[in-house]
């Protein structure tokens, strides 16, 4: 399966070079404990309730400031699973499979993990269902917050904590 093309009125892109092998950003998405280190922009933290790699699996996250209580975050399934290649998962549906109104904005995301001589290809493709939406993520800062938890990956992995 093939990602669909890209949209620049409803899609959102962000693409990096990780000096890690595909593996190594794969790992670093599919163990809980490691996602934990990454997914959220510091120094917010994150607690990863369910994380059920494969397709209809569940992948629900919770966030909190320093010792603050945990607040619901991520709660999604994932589409489509393609071992150390490609990840899809949405919050349109949620981890019990019912119909999902997230906020702030509604997407769905494929991450890409190529080959690359200096290490992997990292894409993550955001989708919007519309215009007002896409906006609406970027305007609440897309770049800045995927881009540092991007950051973030990267230096776990280029660190060689995921390997």
């Amino acid at each position: 399966m093939t990602s669909t093309a890209l949209d620049p009125t409803l899609d959102l892109t962000l693409e990096r070079v990780i000096r890690a092998s595909p593996s190594s950003v794969w790992r670093a998405w599919t163990d809980p404990e490691l996602l934990a280190r990454w997914w959220v922009p510091a120094p917010m933290q994150t607690r990863v309730d369910r994380l059920d790699v494969r397709p209809g699996g569940g992948f629900v996250t919770s966030m909190r400031e320093e010792a603050g209580e945990y607040v619901p975050h991520t709660d999604g399934i994932f589409l489509v699973v393609e071992s150390e290649r490609r990840l899809v998962f949405t919050n349109v549906i949620d981890s019990s499979w019912r119909p999902a109104q997230p906020e702030p904005v509604s997407m769905t995301a494929e991450i890409i993990f190529g080959e690359h001589a200096e290490g992997t290809a990292y894409r993550a493709i955001v989708r919007h269902r519309d215009p007002v939406a896409r906006n609406l993520h970027q305007d609440l800062g897309f770049l800045d917050g995927w881009g540092s938890v991007t950051a973030a990956l990267a230096d776990l992995v280029e660190a060689g904590s995921a390997t």
